[in-house]
Formats: C-alpha cells, structure tokens, sequence
C-alpha cells in the first residue's frame, strides 16, 4: 500500500445527460428524467460519501443542420427542482444546480439558492455559467443581447450581488428573534443596496442566512477569462484535463492567481471531470474501455462531430472510410446550441496529422480525438492513479462522468472507494452536515450591509392591494 502525503482526495457525482458520451443502447440504461434515476445515483453517491451531486443545465434544444439533436428531446428537466426533491432523500450530499447567469435575475435566483441550502441543511452549491450566443437567447425576452467579452462581467457582478443578499442577515438573526419571542425589528434585516454596472437594485431579501452562510460557488471553464473569474469568485473549478501533465499545468496556473485575490490555494478545489472503465484485470478494463469508447461514437455521432468542426454538410462521406481532403469552412456554422470552435483550422490541420499517421477512418479519428476514459484498470490500479493525481497537484478530486445512467457508479463506489479509504486518502464517513464541511471551505463572515432607511408610507392608490397582499 502507498504511503499518502495527507492530501485527501475530493469525489462529486456528475449525473449522465444528453450527450453521446451516455451509452444508451446498453440494456443497463434507464431514463434520464424519471425521479428515481436521480435518486439511484444521488445515495449511491452518498454511500461512497461523495462531496457533491453534479447537475448540467441546456437552456435550448441543441441543433444541427437545422434539425433537433435527438437525445435532447427526451427532456432536460430544471436543475434546481431536481436537487430540491432529492435534498428529501439524501442527509449529507451536497447538491449542485448549474444555473446560467445571463438569463436569470440576481434577487430571483440568489432566493432559490437560499432555499435549496435552507431545505438541504446547507448542502446547496451553484455552477456558475454563462451563455453568449443569440440562438439560446431566442427563448427568452431579451434574446442574445450580450457580448462574449461582457458574460463574464455580468456574471462577476451576478456573483458578488448573490452574496450582498446572502449577507443581508445576520447569522444569528433567527436565534435572537425566536429567543425574544417577537417579530424581528432590526431595520438593518435584509436590506440591501446594489448600484452597479449590470444591475440596480435595492430592498430587502426574504429568505435568512443560510446554515453554511452562502451556497458553494463552482465554475466550470478552461478559457482566460474563466480561470480569472473562478480565481476571484468560485469555491470550486470543474476542469477537463485528462492528462497529469495538462492537469499539472492548469493546477498551477489558477491556483497562482488566486493570490491577488487575497486568497489561499486551500480556498479552492480544482476537480477536472473523469471517466473510468473499471476491469478484474488491466487488460480487461482496457477491452472495456475500447467498446465504450466505440458505443459512445456511432457513425452518425462521427460524421457529426466532423461537421461540426469543418463547418459543412459531411453527410456524403463514410464514417468507415478516410478523412476527406476538403477545407474546413472559417465561419461557417451547422451546429446551434453548442460550444463554439474559435480555433477550427487548427484544430482540422491536427485531426488530418493524427489521420494521415496514423492510418485512422473518420470513425476511429474521432474516436482518438474526442475523449477517452481518464481512469482505466483494475480497482487498485484505479486508485493508485487518482491519488497520483492528487498527490502530483493535478487535481483536488474529479468530478466522475459515468457512461451509464443511472447506475455508471455502481462498481467504483463498490470497489474504488474501499481501497481510497484503505489508502487514508478519502473520507470514510462525513465529518459535517454541510458541503463547505465536505470540501474543507470555511463559512463566510457575513460582510455589514448598510441599514435600510424607513420609506414614507406611500399614498393609496385604487386598485392597489396593501403591502403583503398579492406577490405570490
């Protein structure tokens, strides 16, 4: 057994959705919006005592050539109602809801946070996520308004406005009213005063200070301007680097920036996603991972994701046959609803290079390229590697993808875990009630807001209810 160095590893669920990487022709796979789905994998999650439960949020039925991506129109149900039913049936798991903060509202969503983290016991997290283009924006008023340049922006001031809010009650403040048996009185409870860039507001928030003080904040991004927002806001990072090297690199990067934040590298997690094919033996789970990753790209998912990145109709080709000797389109786009590719001739120059050494059809190129399981081989050699990561400064912990919903973690908390915690490298039971417990993240001092000054009683009005009557 491997002596640790201390560090502990961080484990959260990442419930399977509607992208390929989901195997659904396996006989195992079961709904991806029926309640009991959710909850097979929440309290499996929390038997293995994972951090946190993991959510992503589409706010569009995703496109290509004009025609709906067909594993989204089997439903894509609303993250934070999700996590409020399964915060019933979980005790200690936090629960994490991606939300975008380009089509919500400060006061709106920083209340439903609250509540979340009220009816959990303070095991509520937010990834916070941001959306540019106009496409999305065509289901909501005021469509695709915003620059790329000024998500982030907005989404800073959406943060630190949620926290103005959080902050606008005392943490004792119940205890000191239920103590005295009376209203609370104190004009400074719940008042608030924002006058920024993106958003003016002022009044009084009226949900209390959570158990864990603020919901935990998450990023998930690899750009720039997404490493600076996670380094000045976010409590954990949700990162896609497989290798130990890259994760090396980007552990580095964004813990050094948190400095100037007046920050400590403990303050956050950095935790990539991570997939992982699980054998008797290492040559077993290798056999395994290769039909994974063969399920996981048909020859129409092939084809699709060369549209994608060459920017034309591919549909003549055969996924069996060579990469054809055409030029991607600069600007052109076939895709709606997914991630934009700025950097498409190189990476259609790269493809063609991995192609032509390697004697690769279109199938197995982008079976190459697109991904493969992070973590592969027998249980012990499994765990021997996430810890490597860990103890190496690539990772805090992984956010694990399974390919199977609902049961895709079945086997590793089953087999993975015991051999962690054998390594004294996880958790064997919870050490607190809420997620900040779980990651090691202190509850935040409440910062002193401003007291709202008394309003001259308004005159009546026609028509008008009195106050308290009608704002459901």
């Amino acid at each position: 057994m491997s002596a640790s160095t201390g560090r502990q590893i961080h484990l959260a669920a990442h419930f399977p959705g509607v992208n390929n990487t989901t195997v659904w022709a396996d006989p195992r796979s079961g709904s991806q919006i029926d309640f009991a789905s959710f909850e097979h994998l929440a309290r499996t999650a929390e038997r293995g005592r994972f951090d946190f439960f993991f959510l992503a949020e589409g706010l569009r039925l995703r496109e290509l050539k004009g025609r709906i991506h067909d594993l989204d129109v089997v439903g894509r149900p609303e993250s934070l109602t999700v996590l409020a039913a399964l915060s019933a049936v979980t005790e200690r798991l936090g629960l994490a809801a991606t939300v975008n903060a380009t089509y919500n509202e400060p006061y709106e969503l920083a209340r439903r946070l609250a509540t979340l983290d009220h009816l959990s016991g303070g095991r509520a997290a937010w990834n916070v996520v941001t959306t540019f283009d106009a496409f999305t924006g065509e289901n909501f008023r005021r469509g695709g308004f915003l620059d790329r340049a000024d998500r982030y922006r907005r989404a800073e001031e959406f943060v630190r406005l949620s926290r103005t809010l959080w902050d606008s009650w005392p943490s004792d403040a119940i205890a000191a009213d239920q103590e005295r048996g009376a209203f609370l009185r104190d004009p400074g409870v719940g008042a608030f005063r924002h006058h920024g860039v993106q958003f003016t507001v002022e009044g009084r928030f009226n949900v209390p200070r959570s158990p864990q003080g603020h919901p935990v904040i998450i990023q998930a991004g690899d750009s720039p301007d997404g490493r600076e927002f996670a380094a000045a806001n976010a409590d954990v990072i949700f990162t896609r680097h497989g290798t130990l090297e890259a994760g090396r690199a980007f552990y580095a990067d964004v813990k050094g920036r948190l400095v100037k934040y007046g920050r400590e590298p403990h303050q956050l997690k950095i935790m990539p996603g991570a997939t992982v094919a699980l054998g008797d033996t290492d040559a077993e789970a290798a056999e395994i991972a290769a039909e994974v990753r063969r399920q996981q790209v048909s020859p129409q998912t092939a084809i699709a994701f060369l549209e994608q990145i060459w920017g034309r109709d591919m549909s003549a080709y055969d996924p069996e046959g060579p990469l054809p000797d055409v030029e991607p389109e600069r600007d052109q786009e076939v895709a709606e609803g997914r991630v934009r590719l700025a950097d498409r001739l190189e990476i259609a120059e790269r493809w063609r290079t991995v192609a032509r050494e390697k004697d690769l059809t279109i199938r197995e190129l982008v079976i190459e390229m697109t991904g493969r399981q992070s973590f592969i081989g027998s249980p012990e050699t499994v765990a021997r590697s996430m810890q490597e990561f860990v103890e190496q400064e690539a990772a805090d912990g992984f956010i694990l993808v399974p390919h199977l919903t609902p049961g895709g973690l079945d086997d590793f908390v089953d087999r993975v875990v015991p051999l962690l915690q054998e390594r004294g490298v996880f958790r064997a039971e919870y050490t607190g009630p809420t997620l900040r417990d779980h990651l090691g993240l202190a509850v935040p001092e409440p910062a002193r807001q401003p007291a709202r000054q008394p309003a001259q009683q308004p005159a009546r009005h026609p028509g008008r209810q009195p106050a308290g009557q009608g704002d459901a």
